[in-house]
C-alpha cells in the first residue's frame, strides 16, 4: 500500500468526524448533558448529598486523657539506655585568643584562662554542663570529687 493510499484512508476518517460534528451528532450528548443541568437533573444527587450532610450523626471517640508527655516511674526503663555511650569531659578554664596571637604560642607559652586557681571546674557530658567539682590526686592519677550536681530545672533554663 501506498503513503498516497494511507494518507486518503486517514483523511476519510476526519472528514466523516468534521460532517459528524458539523451535522450536531457528536454534539448531542452535549447537549443532553447541558439540558439535564437546566432542568436540574444532575443537581439532585448534590440536593440530596447536602441534606444527607446536615442530618449525619457527629463521630464518637474515647475520651484522651493527657499525662502531659510524662510516664510514671513504673512505666520508665532505663534499661534501654544504660549501656549508650557518652563523653565526659573536665574543663579547667577557657579564654579568646586571635589566630595571630594563637599562631604565635611556642614551648613555654601561659595562655591565661578565665577561672581563678581554686574554683571548681566543670563536669561536661557530651558538652551539657551536668556538676561542678575540685581535681584530687588518687594512685597518681587526677580525679575529680563533685561538689556541686546541676539540677534539670537548671539545665533547661541556660538552654533558653
Amino acid at each position: 500500500m501506498s503513503d498516497e493510499e494511507n494518507n486518503d484512508g486517514a483523511d476519510a476518517g476526519w472528514g466523516d468526524a468534521l460532517n459528524e460534528q458539523a451535522e450536531g451528532e457528536a454534539g448531542a450528548d452535549w447537549g443532553d448533558a447541558l439540558s439535564e443541568q437546566a432542568d436540574g437533573e444532575a443537581g439532585a444527587d448534590w440536593g440530596d448529598a447536602l441534606s444527607e450532610q446536615a442530618t449525619a450523626e457527629a463521630a464518637a471517640f474515647d475520651s484522651v486523657s493527657d499525662t502531659g508527655g510524662v510516664r510514671t516511674d513504673s512505666e520508665i526503663n532505663l534499661d534501654v539506655i544504660l549501656d549508650v555511650p557518652v563523653t565526659v569531659s573536665m574543663e579547667v578554664g577557657s579564654t579568646k585568643i586571635s589566630i595571630r596571637n594563637l599562631l604565635q604560642l611556642n614551648q613555654g607559652s601561659v595562655i591565661e584562662l578565665d577561672r581563678l586557681a581554686g574554683e571548681p571546674m566543670d563536669v561536661l557530658v557530651n558538652t551539657t554542663l551536668i556538676a561542678r567539682g575540685e581535681v584530687v590526686v588518687v594512685n597518681d592519677k587526677f580525679g575529680l570529687r563533685l561538689t556541686d550536681i546541676i539540677s534539670p530545672a537548671e539545665r533547661v533554663k541556660k538552654l533558653t
